[in-house]
């Protein structure tokens, strides 16, 4: 990883843990699969942090620039269908 973690000043430092665990699970849905359950768990830890989806759509788009990894895509798999257990992309 060369690239750096879009975050915001305004969270706490255990915000700004979790925003990243998020955006390490991305990149594990990439690199090798991940347990969907793991993921969802990450998302909506996420959500809790980012409500807004023009703020979620902002950072996610800055990882992307950055890391070349779609979280919308991953996303997308992963709610696709609940029987997945493994999301691979």
């Amino acid at each position: 990883m060369d690239y750096q973690y879009p975050i915001s000043l305004d969270w706490s430092t255990q915000e700004i843990v979790d925003v990243i665990k998020f955006f390490e699970c991305i990149e594990h849905a990439y690199e090798k699969g991940i347990e969907r359950k793991q993921l969802m768990a990450a998302y909506r830890r996420f959500k809790e942090i980012v409500p807004s989806k023009a703020e979620e759509k902002t950072l996610c788009n800055e990882f992307e620039e950055v890391s070349r990894y779609s979280s919308y895509r991953v996303m997308k798999k992963a709610m696709a269908s609940d029987d997945v257990t493994i999301v691979k992309m």
